[in-house]
């Protein structure tokens, strides 16, 4: 009798605790179908009574995207055409003027121009803010619109009105559209240094940047010092790519590591390869407009030690995006998780720390060129660092005991980071301040390394 009435008492538990959970998810089923409705008679109305006639296509695309833009400033919807035009973006070719742009106080920024595009020959730098085109307010138009009005037909015309940090008053620019045909790679020698600019990540950057190594090994030899890696201005793009690249200076351990919410999945990925250049010195550059998947190659590198980071703080974006295909009807591009450096750390609206950090100057009049950094952390509904969230991460990464930093002196070994010493001596004529820098640094890492 006990036994029964004992179990009796469980099963009556058991159908409560089903009842109060069948009445909760019916409540919330409830909730959100309140919410539906709202959303329906807001449709109906404005079919019915705005001031001029809007098609429902128009309508539902607007709903969407308004909200996957409330959400953070990467996620949006892609109509068809926007669609297509993005997955020939990423092969490395498109039309268009040549930056990376986001939308920001509801105005156009440039987080980047693309090297060697009208935006780019025209004097387009990163943190810009475009506030017209072709005398029209920017402000209320999406970002796919802003970025639709900046494309058209090769040869036209285009006025952009700018407003920079320094000027007293905006600029109008005019600039020409293009093929933006991308050479993500370019390389070119420093005396006995190998110097490989990446300006963005397509399809064909980790191809780029082998055969970039196989050119300069082939005319240095056992001359060769080793290589600068130069990652200023550069957007980001694919994250296989940037795993690629990693993995081509990495002898092991981890990359990257993406997280979804709540760090339901975790997703690690390792080096690849063993090191092209068998370990001889490396440097990474970057400055305010080094952004996502440049970040996750400094970031690695730094971490492992491979390299020395030098130049300014990066963007700060670490968040990945996935676009998903909608059929017919096009695609969203959703923020789907964050990503975090071999450490365990998040760099999301803080950027890579260069291990020297050194600002860009003019030679003539010893003056900085770069203004006030622009990062993740302006712009508007920016995601938060998942890290103020968790607290500190335990490092993660798989290290071996035989990675050694590649300059000892320009690590502190408290935090990671050092600030600028006296500059040495330059040793070239060109008027790139940081990239005379980093030769020199090099060669010292360079004799540093065979004294040992």
């Amino acid at each position: 009798m006990k036994k029964y009435i004992a179990t009796l008492l469980v099963s009556v538990a058991i159908i409560s605790v089903t009842l109060v959970s069948a009445t909760t998810s019916q409540s919330k089923s409830s909730d959100t179908y309140k919410q539906l409705n709202l959303f329906g008679d807001v449709f109906e109305k404005i079919r019915a009574q705005y001031v001029r006639e809007v098609t429902d296509e128009e309508l539902i695309e607007a709903a969407i995207n308004g909200m996957l833009v409330s959400l953070d400033p990467h996620s949006s919807y892609l109509t068809q055409k926007d669609f297509d035009n993005m997955q020939v973006q990423t092969k490395g070719e498109y039309g268009g003027l040549g930056m990376e742009v986001t939308l920001d106080k509801g105005v156009v920024l440039v987080v980047s121009p693309i090297d060697d595009t009208p935006a780019s020959r025209a004097g387009i730098r990163a943190g810009d803010y475009i506030t017209k085109l072709d005398g029209e307010q920017v402000m209320g138009l999406t970002l796919t619109e802003a970025v639709t009005k900046m494309k058209g037909e090769i040869g036209t015309d285009i006025v952009i009105t700018v407003v920079r940090e320094g000027e007293s008053a905006p600029l109008e620019i005019t600039l020409t559209r293009d093929t933006i045909s991308i050479k993500s790679v370019r390389h070119r020698l420093e005396g006995d240094v190998g110097y490989i600019r990446i300006s963005s990540f397509t399809e064909k950057t980790e191809s780029g940047l082998i055969d970039a190594l196989d050119a300069i090994k082939q005319e240095l030899g056992d001359d060769l010092k080793g290589i600068i890696l130069d990652m200023r201005n550069n957007p980001g793009g694919l994250l296989n790519q940037s795993i690629a690249v990693s993995s081509v200076f990495l002898e092991r351990g981890e990359i990257v590591s993406t997280r979804t919410r709540n760090d339901e999945h975790i997703q690690r990925y390792p080096a690849r390869k063993g090191d092209a250049i068998e370990g001889k010195p490396l440097i990474v550059l970057i400055n305010g407009g080094s952004a996502s998947a440049s970040e996750i190659v400094a970031g690695a590198l730094q971490d492992h030690r491979r390299a020395v980071v030098v130049g300014t703080q990066s963007f700060g974006k670490a968040s990945v995006q996935t676009v998903i295909p909608l059929g017919a009807n096009g695609a969203m591009r959703l923020t789907t998780a964050y990503y975090f450096t071999p450490s365990g750390n998040s760099i999301q609206g803080e950027g890579i720390t260069p291990d020297i950090q050194i600002e860009q100057i003019r030679f003539d009049d010893s003056k900085k060129v770069e203004t006030r950094r622009r990062s993740e952390n302006d712009l508007r509904g920016h995601l938060e660092n998942p890290n103020d969230k968790a607290g500190d991460k335990e490092t993660e990464s798989d290290k071996s005991s035989e990675d050694k930093t590649t300059d000892k002196e320009a690590k502190d070994k408290n935090n990671g980071t050092k600030k600028d010493p006296k500059a040495p001596a330059l040793t070239t004529a060109q008027d790139d301040y940081q990239l005379n820098y980093a030769i020199n640094l090099l060669h010292g890492m360079a004799i540093a390394r065979n004294v040992e």
